[in-house]
């Protein structure tokens, strides 16, 4: 008998020893190659003013929210759910608040996963198959992206926010057994603009496709009682399902999908990111359900949110800075090449400002920016210093490039 070589098992192997595995060294060569490109990301603790948070409403320090998380803790909640929600890691406060989280998205039912991320993936992936199309945002999350993938569908990729492209698309996609649906984000997460899911929601109508929003930078800031754009936009036909991730105004964890009460059995069966994931403890959803009530309540906080992202827009406007169309609490400002953003990000956080450079491939090649999130707790002084920091940097990055004469 032969193995691979064709050296029979029983003579000694006079093959050479093969080379030593350099895996590492590949690795370290790819780490090396993002470093020059100014693209290596590290992971650093946060210092100085935090602009870099999706704590949105300021919740994340909420004593109401700490007080709730204790008594479920010191009563009936456990500090681990031992199993998935289909073995042993359901409970009652799962369900209720299920239905609690339906009833403030004004939704036949919701789904809870453990994340956006496994929200996304889940749900795209499994509700799709080759047979079907689906039109994706090209700056939809990665997450969304990822789900796409894993469904095995076909992408039809449209160019951020062209509508006409869209629908050209659709109304040239072949008709029959194919199910076509459209995703997109409500708030896109490095832009800061908004998606106009009125008319997305009309065109999806027309062309008898089904509509998916992801709203993680709207959940809890835009929308009656912080519902959500899609609850705003007064669309006549709901879309197939919301995603409504809780890490980020919600000042928790975990994501809950709106949707009928057929796609959450569906989901139930099928979302394999929910089948085998454990679920997360119980005392996160008591957390959760204390937070339900308080951000139905907070339109005050909106308010005073809307109003600071306004301001920073129209500082750094009129200071020559380009936000893009951010019309939201993420103002990015456009710097182009990695570089430059790293130059700027270092530079505003030995000002005393926590910033990140976003670059590829989060964002696209040529479009770094500086992603500045806002949260209803900031001053307008405060404000104001960031601007002029930044002012100060452009001008000292000026003058190191002309004095290097470049």
């Amino acid at each position: 008998m032969t193995g691979c070589s064709g050296i029979s098992a029983s003579e000694p192997s006079k093959m050479a020893k093969p080379p030593a595995s350099d895996f590492l060294g590949r690795l370290q060569s790819e780490l090396d190659s993002l470093a020059a490109a100014s693209q290596l990301r590290r992971i650093a603790v946060i210092e100085g003013i935090n602009l870099c948070s999706n704590d949105y409403l300021d919740l994340a320090h909420d004593p109401r929210l700490k007080k709730a998380v204790a008594e479920a803790l010191a009563g009936v909640c456990a500090v681990g759910s031992t199993g998935s929600r289909l073995l042993s890691g359901n409970a009652r406060i799962w369900e209720q608040l299920e239905a609690e989280l339906a009833q403030f998205a004004g939704a036949e039912a919701a789904l809870f996963f453990n994340s956006g991320y496994a929200a996304n993936v889940g749900l795209f992936s499994c509700i799709a198959g080759p047979q079907d199309v689906i039109f994706s945002d090209e700056a939809n999350h990665a997450s969304i992206i990822d789900g796409l993938r894993l469904s095995r569908a076909r992408k039809v990729v449209f160019p951020h926010l062209d509508l006409d492209f869209l629908e050209r698309e659709l109304r040239h996609c072949e008709s029959g057994a194919a199910q076509k649906f459209i995703a997109t984000e409500s708030v896109f997460s490095m832009d800061g603009d908004r998606a106009p899911l009125g008319k997305l929601a009309a065109i999806a109508e027309r062309y008898g496709a089904e509509l998916i929003v992801d709203e993680a930078h709207a959940t809890g800031v835009f929308g009656p009682g912080g519902r959500g754009l899609a609850a705003r936009s007064g669309v006549s036909r709901a879309p197939l399902a919301t995603v409504h991730p809780c890490g980020k105004a919600f000042a928790a964890m975990g994501a809950f999908v709106c949707c009928s009460e057929t796609l959450k059995q569906y989901l139930v069966n099928r979302a394999r990111t929910f089948i085998f994931s454990t679920a997360l403890p119980p005392y996160v959803a008591a957390q959760l359900r204390a937070t339900v009530g308080i951000v139905a309540a907070a339109d005050s906080e909106r308010s005073r949110l809307a109003s600071l992202h306004a301001f920073l827009r129209g500082k750094l406007r009129d200071a020559g800075f380009e936000t893009g169309r951010s019309d939201s609490q993420i103002v990015p400002v456009m710097l182009g090449s990695n570089e430059r953003t790293v130059q700027f990000a270092d530079a505003l956080s030995q000002a005393g400002f926590a910033v990140r450079a976003i670059r590829p491939p989060t964002v696209p090649a040529g479009t770094s920016r500086l992603r500045l999130s806002l949260t209803a707790a900031m001053q307008l002084p405060m404000l104001e210093r960031l601007v002029g920091a930044m002012i100060s940097i452009r001008e000292q990055l000026s003058a190191s490039l002309c004095s290097t004469g470049l």
